[in-house]
């Protein structure tokens, strides 16, 4: 890889890291006054994404969605607005924090229900096909969403009509506080049980930007070349808790030792020593700050909505 995809996937790293770090350090204050699901941890996928990915690409997310949204490029100062409520938010602050949404960037949604943004990405790519344009669609889910019946109709879907999707699944072995050996058979490898719906597979390191990159980069332009939809395990690790800004260790589900064995794998410091350039990491590292500080400046000096707005841009089947 070229050092200046690195630079540009080590900024975009560190600016998840530190939206989630700040959201985590000031949620205790009350002024964010929705669940939050960080992503501190799993940053690889979504960085080497922002690089492999385009503008016009469509994607769409889950309930631990910052990250999926900032690696597509949307709009900081709209998200912190949208955690705190007010109406300069991506969803006027309606939503909140599992409510992302950015059409300027064809970020099309964030969902609070497992395995229920599948089927939207799955017809984002159908859209694709009808119109015949070099989009892709890309639907971010977790290793517990493969468990939900709906996603095996959308991969089925997909790979008959041949669709250009991209399923990316984060694997980081917990539904909440269930690990993998509590709801899936020894030994099973999630890639390898979805290879068996008809659809191509790969599996790569969610902590090896290089591996990460790579297998992104190839796949998503055989999926632009007409090779049909596509699915990737990525192995990743969450280091806080489900819902919530604190680290949760201590309430017996994993252990601390597990928790730093993955620490060790930083996808963040694995790449700050690749780049090995300290005074190029400390320009990105001030101009990430200054992003983060702005946009919760602009968050907290943002207006709430009015009440007159409560059910403007508000839909619900009767």
């Amino acid at each position: 890889m070229r050092e200046e995809d690195l630079l540009k996937i080590y900024k975009r790293m560190l600016l998840i890291r530190e939206v989630d770090e700040k959201i985590a350090e000031k949620y205790h204050e009350g002024q964010m006054r929705c669940p939050t699901h960080l992503s501190i941890g799993q940053e690889c996928v979504p960085a080497c994404l922002s690089l492999c990915s385009d503008k016009d690409d469509f994607a769409v997310s889950t309930h631990r969605g910052h990250a999926h949204y900032l690696g597509k490029g949307g709009d900081l100062r709209k998200m912190i607005a949208e955690i705190y409520g007010k109406s300069t938010g991506c969803s006027r602050g309606k939503g909140g924090s599992m409510h992302l949404i950015d059409l300027d960037v064809n970020f099309m949604g964030t969902s609070a229900i497992v395995g229920n943004s599948i089927p939207v990405g799955v017809g984002l790519g159908l859209s694709i096909s009808l119109k015949k344009t070099q989009q892709i669609s890309i639907i971010f889910l977790g290793d517990s969403a493969v468990e939900e019946g709906v996603f095996y109709e959308s991969v089925n879907f997909a790979v008959v009509r041949k669709l250009p999707v991209l399923f990316l699944c984060e694997n980081n072995l917990y539904s909440v506080y269930s690990p993998l050996s509590v709801r899936q058979p020894d030994n099973r490898k999630i890639h390898k049980m979805v290879e068996g719906l008809g659809i191509s597979t790969s599996y790569a390191d969610g902590n090896d930007t290089k591996a990460t990159y790579d297998i992104l980069s190839k796949t998503i332009n055989g999926i632009r070349n007409g090779e049909g939809p596509h699915f990737i395990e990525f192995s990743t690790y969450r280091w806080r808790e489900h819902c919530g800004p604190n680290f949760d260790n201590d309430i017996g589900y994993r252990t601390e030792e597990e928790f730093l064995e993955w620490k060790k794998l930083d996808p963040l410091k694995a790449l700050q020593k690749i780049i090995n350039q300290e005074d190029k990491i400390n320009q990105i590292k001030n101009e990430i700050d200054n992003q983060v500080l702005d946009a919760f400046n602009y968050a907290e000096n943002s207006p709430f909505p009015k009440t007159s707005e409560a059910f403007e841009g508000v839909f619900a089947d009767k």
